[in-house]
Formats: C-alpha cells, sequence, structure tokens
C-alpha cells in the first residue's frame, strides 16, 4: 500500500495563510474547519483549503513546506492563483 502526504495552504477569510503537512488532507481540513486544533491556524480562523500538492515520500513533502513557509507572500499568492484565482475553497464539496 502507497502512502500519500500533501502540503496545503489554508487561508481565513481576512487573508491570512497557513503551511501544514499532513498524511490525510481531508481529516486535516476537517480539523482546521472545526477548529479541532489548538494552534494559529485556530486563532486565525484558517479554514480555506485554496492549495495542496500530493507526494509520495514524506521527507520531499517536509521539505516542500519548509520551502513554502520562507517564500513571502506575493510569491505564496502567485503559486496559489496557479491553479486556485479566486482562492475558493477546494474542499468545499467534501
Amino acid at each position: 500500500m502507497t502512502s500519500s502526504y500533501y502540503i496545503y495552504i489554508m487561508s481565513s477569510f481576512s487573508g491570512i495563510l497557513y503551511i501544514g503537512v499532513t498524511n490525510n488532507l481531508q481529516r486535516r481540513v476537517f480539523e482546521h474547519k472545526q477548529e479541532l486544533v489548538e494552534g494559529f491556524s485556530k486563532k486565525y480562523k484558517c479554514k480555506k483549503l485554496v492549495y495542496f500538492e500530493e507526494y509520495k515520500d514524506v521527507k520531499q513533502a517536509i521539505a516542500r513546506e519548509k520551502q513554502l513557509k520562507n517564500w513571502n507572500r506575493k510569491k505564496k499568492e502567485w503559486l496559489i492563483k496557479r491553479v486556485n484565482l479566486d482562492f475558493k475553497d477546494l474542499s468545499e464539496d467534501w
């Protein structure tokens, strides 16, 4: 059985961005939406999934997460807009 790992970006309605990594994207997005985990994303109400990438290797996913966290906001927005121009919630129909 092959595992998948995801880096993802959540956004608040005010535009705050949160970047994370997980092995279960649907579960993790649900946790963000329900505010089940204490921390940054709960504090700033980051509840919209606006971007994600899938990896087969956890080390690659973690490296990508670290890379994105070091990017400035403009570059992160550019990445999101390449696939999600209007910052729609990609998990809306889950």
